[in-house]
């Protein structure tokens, strides 16, 4: 059950990447990434839909897509960071206490990917899984 609510979760955050969101996506790029802005929001949602859809649609590599959906909580938490760091507002976050309790809630995805997949209990299936 938790798989599949993480999966409906970043399936959703995906979409709104790319909709209704983007703007307010905008305010979690650090402003030294190298890219423009909204080609991060749009590629970041569009990683948040696949790995949303493998958590739903492939129970087979759940341990895999476990690793890579706890891998893709640590990679966007700098942007977390910087939204701190340089006071930005965004998704009501316009205080540093409001801030500061989002950075929180991060190593609780990375917990809730690894939980929810058996990614952690089942690790050594992981080998077995890349290579089917």
């Amino acid at each position: 059950m938790g798989r599949l609510a993480l999966g409906a979760f970043l399936l959703f955050a995906g979409i709104s990447h790319l909709t209704w969101s983007r703007e307010e996506f905008l305010a979690q790029v650090p402003p030294w990434v190298p890219v423009d802005g909204d080609t991060v929001v749009i590629v970041s949602g569009i990683v948040e839909v696949s790995l949303g859809g493998a958590l739903l649609l492939l129970p087979g590599r759940r341990v895999a897509v476990g690793w890579v959906v706890a891998a893709f909580f640590v990679a966007i938490f700098p942007g977390n960071i910087s939204q701190y760091v340089t006071r930005t507002d965004g998704f009501g976050l316009d205080t540093d206490a409001a801030r500061a309790t989002r950075l929180a809630f991060q190593p609780l995805l990375v917990l809730w990917a690894l939980w929810s997949t058996g990614a952690w209990r089942d690790r050594r299936a992981l080998r077995g899984q890349l290579y089917r």
